[in-house]
């Protein structure tokens, strides 16, 4: 061989080798096409009508109540995210003299909407649940209140007797954008659903008697998901107005999170009624719960305590693998409005005040007229 030819040679391989070693690097590299995306979910719960913080009984303020206050909460953990969604959990309607007035003096005119609704609108809800106190003033008041909502009421396990299906809508998938820690947009179908106790046909026997027949919750979960997944439900996340109990479950139990929890297909449970707080103290004994993360049998739980005096918070974090999205991580916390001796942690949202004061100082006058 001609020793001219030899350098040349070995050139020539060098560069071959680390062609071919830079590619097969590249190939290992190639980043996932799908990232991991963070999903904030927010929650109210048993807001019962208290959305000054306004104690109507002792007429005077009362800075542990009102969703003047939790709105703050709510635009402050929007903001510290990229992707949120908000929920009520339902008994939103009834619960203090605003909410009787409204019901029993005022009533529903067409074309207005109730304050309750109002703030929600405003606040932009994703969806609420309807909880059994939305029974307490009748089938008629709340039909002609929900046509001022302007986002999906939801419930699955209430049935009409006339039609044999949900009284209400059982469930919705929505299609949100979302933003993967890297920064690239995917859609996420977002399945929800919502339940509430079977015990509303006692408690509202007159109003609901021959009307609708509630259906076990989760019997009806179990019917539901499958469905919503089958459809294209990518997470499921339930509002369930109904507390966390470990005792054993029956077809009529009314505090059923505990068992949801244990349907594999759901994600995340945002629950009420029993105006607790979850992650809490009350909850300590609770088997199979982590209070550091907000778990339950391995699921992210929350329950925000009641009359607007919490939010409740849960953090998702979702990796796209195997061809589909899955939870990876969750904690569940909640955010108090006020301390404990009831100084204000937060400001006032004075929109939404200025959007519900007309109704609020109405009640505040009637109570005054009735010498209250």
């Amino acid at each position: 061989m001609d020793k001219n030819r030899v350098p040349l040679l070995l050139i020539l391989l060098t560069l071959g080798w680390f062609s071919c070693s830079t590619l097969s690097y590249a190939a290992e590299t190639v980043p996932s096409p799908k990232g991991m995306v963070d999903l904030r979910i927010l929650e109210t719960t048993d807001l019962h009508a208290d959305l000054v913080n306004y104690d109507y009984y002792q007429t005077k303020t009362d800075n542990r109540i009102g969703l003047i206050k939790t709105a703050t909460l709510i635009h402050e953990a929007r903001k510290e995210v990229n992707n949120s969604l908000l929920f009520d959990d339902g008994d939103h309607l009834k619960g203090n003299p605003l909410g009787e007035y409204l019901a029993r003096i005022k009533s529903m005119h067409k074309g207005k909407t109730h304050p309750v609704y109002r703030a929600f609108n405003y606040l932009k809800y994703d969806a609420i649940a309807i909880g059994n106190h939305e029974f307490n003033y009748g089938l008629g008041f709340l039909n002609a209140a929900l046509k001022g909502l302007k986002m999906p009421a939801l419930n699955a396990n209430v049935v009409s007797v006339k039609k044999n299906k949900p009284y209400f809508t059982p469930y919705v998938i929505f299609k949100k954008m979302v933003v993967d820690q890297n920064g690239k947009q995917h859609e996420l179908h977002i399945g929800v659903i919502a339940l509430m106790p079977t015990q509303i046909m006692r408690w509202d026997k007159g109003n609901l008697e021959g009307k609708v027949i509630a259906k076990p919750m989760v019997e009806t979960a179990k019917k539901f998901v499958p469905i919503m997944k089958a459809e294209g439900a990518d997470i499921i996340i339930a509002l369930a107005h109904t507390g966390i109990s470990s005792e054993p479950y029956n077809p009529e139990t009314e505090n059923a999170v505990y068992y949801l929890t244990q349907i594999p297909e759901i994600d995340a449970i945002l629950s009420g009624h029993s105006h607790s707080t979850f992650p809490g103290p009350v909850f300590i004994d609770l088997p199979n719960t982590n209070m550091e993360t907000g778990q339950i049998n391995g699921k992210p739980v929350v329950m925000a305590g009641a009359f607007g005096s919490r939010l409740g918070v849960i953090d998702l974090t979702l990796s796209y693998t195997e061809g589909k999205w899955k939870v990876i991580n969750s904690t569940s916390f909640t955010r108090p409005i006020a301390d404990e001796k009831g100084h204000s942690l937060v400001k006032t949202d004075k929109r939404l005040y200025n959007l519900i004061k007309t109704e609020h100082e109405e009640t505040v006058d009637f109570i005054k007229k009735l010498g209250l």
